[in-house]
């Protein structure tokens, strides 16, 4: 059993600099059967297991990770968090989901720095206006918080844009979500990792699927580097290789794996203190608590896996950057690097059963898988624990391509106007 985290806690290890911490979480040695098996120690998989034990009484639990927790997408993004979508099925789930991520650190006590510093997407003509207006209408009906801006009130709030006679997009408005912000998007992977653990969830690092164990039709458990493991249950949550995972099983599913690389500028005093979405383009801007601009744009625009990126692409979102905040010419890039999205025909993810009996899939999360954790977690693990989906992720299916019931959201945020 972890001891809680306090303030008190705190300051005796500062006061006693020679006793450690102890390790945030478990590292056993996997156990030949499991109740469920979760594959990829991702934020979706970590949370998973935390809800499966927490919420379903299933503790019985491992999460297999191919390299160490945080090596994944969950550590590369730009930790943006929000709920302003404008599709039925995503309005709720994201709502829910930032609701989740409002008490995540008093629920996994662990702090995972939410910062509720709000989003301001812009709009650059009158149109664009007329389509958040739309957005902010259906928010506010779903109870959701948003604020719609003139010019002059988005001027008194990012006084750093350009709003030249010269500017190449020019700012008429805005809207505005107060609750919007960023999380530490390590402190995530380890506040569910540790909290998972602590209720009996094995994690297993360093330890790579290989294969599915089938019979008669039905996934009883799964090869591994570290030797074979059965399974009542086993889930996908593998973020931009669910496709290559899903396809060991014989299961073909409708995805594009992209690459969507994310930037940090040197550091600088307070500029930023808003999320702003570049209405022009898909590029988002913030700044970290240690002072770098964190920004980011499209994915790349051809299948890859090397979690590396392309040149043609910070030239891009370079640009963009520059056109919308003319003072960042005069930073320097500090790194960047790229995470692998699982991209589906309508931008919105899977949270469902399979055709394969007793297999589950999270995946397919595009541009809006880290922001999703939380609700995400939530909802694979009532459908895992139940063998049926809960009202939130109903929607998330495989088969809604069949049906006519896609959700055509596109997960991109402010570039909604262009439906």
């Amino acid at each position: 059993m972890a001891k809680r985290y306090s303030a008190l806690s705190l300051l005796r290890h500062a006061l006693l600099p020679s006793s450690p911490w102890p390790r945030a979480w478990r590292s056993p040695a996997p156990k030949s059967s499991y109740d469920v098996v979760i594959i990829g120690g991702g934020g979706h998989g970590l949370a998973t297991a935390y809800y499966l034990a927490a919420n379903h009484g299933i503790k019985n639990v491992a999460v297999i990770e191919r390299g160490y927790i945080g090596s994944g997408n969950v550590g590369r993004n730009t930790t943006i968090v929000r709920s302003n979508y404008m599709i039925g099925g995503n309005t709720k789930f994201f709502e829910f989901s930032l609701q989740l991520w409002e008490g995540l650190s008093h629920t996994l006590n662990f702090n995972v720095m939410l910062s509720q510093r709000g989003q301001i997407g812009l709009a650059h003509n009158p149109s664009q206006m007329d389509v958040l207006a739309r957005k902010g209408n259906i928010m506010r009906l779903h109870g959701i918080d948003a604020e719609l801006l003139d010019r002059g009130q988005v001027m008194k709030l990012l006084p750093y844009l350009d709003y030249s006679d010269a500017a190449r997009f020019p700012v008429v408005g805005g809207i505005i979500q107060q609750r919007a912000g960023t999380v530490r998007h390590d402190a995530v992977a380890w506040g569910y990792a540790r909290a998972a653990s602590d209720l009996g969830v094995d994690i297993i690092e360093n330890c790579e699927m290989t294969g599915f164990t089938m019979e008669q039709g039905k996934v009883t458990g799964i090869e591994t580097t570290k030797g074979p493991i059965r399974a009542g249950k086993t889930a996908i949550a593998v973020a931009g290789h669910s496709s290559h995972v899903a396809a060991k099983a014989g299961l073909r599913l409708p995805v594009e794996s992209h690459l969507l690389q994310a930037f940090v500028s040197e550091p600088i005093k307070p500029l930023i203190h808003h999320v702003v979405s570049f209405g022009a383009e898909l590029f988002y801007i913030s700044q970290s608590d240690k002072g770098g601009l964190v920004f980011g744009g499209h994915i790349d625009g051809f299948n890859n896996y090397t979690q590396r990126g392309q040149l043609p692409k910070i030239q891009t979102v370079a640009e963009c950057a520059v056109s919308l905040i003319p003072a960042v010419s005069r930073l320097r890039l500090l790194r960047h690097w790229a995470g692998i999205m699982d991209m589906t025909p309508d931008g919105a993810p899977f949270i469902c059963g399979t055709p394969i009996p007793n297999l589950y899939l999270d995946g397919g999360w595009c541009y809006q898988g880290f922001k999703a954790i939380p609700a995400s977690g939530w909802t694979f693990a009532h459908t895992v624990a139940k063998g049926e989906a809960h009202e939130l992720n109903r929607c998330f299916s495989l088969d809604r391509f069949e049906k006519g019931g896609e959700l055509d959201d596109h997960g991109a945020g402010n570039w909604n106007y262009k439906q």
